[in-house]
């Protein structure tokens, strides 16, 4: 069993947010200011567009029906 370019790609993709996500609220938690709900929104929409994510295309065509999409 095996994914498709794409949804391995998506998986990838969302295990890196998650661990920036994560990261950046370890960076909240150590401040010792109270912050904003909008202040922690702008850290999370700032930490996902610096990741390097990539477009892949849909695979119009995938033939083989061992490839999970």
């Amino acid at each position: 069993m095996s994914f498709c370019e794409h949804c391995a790609g998506q998986r990838f993709d969302r295990a890196q947010v998650l661990r920036a996500l994560r990261d950046a609220r370890r960076e909240i938690r150590k401040t010792e200011a109270m912050s904003t709900a909008d202040e922690i929104f702008e850290l999370a929409i700032r930490t996902v567009r610096r990741l390097d994510i990539p477009h892949l295309e849909l695979l119009e065509d995938m033939g083989d029906d061992s490839v999970i999409h």
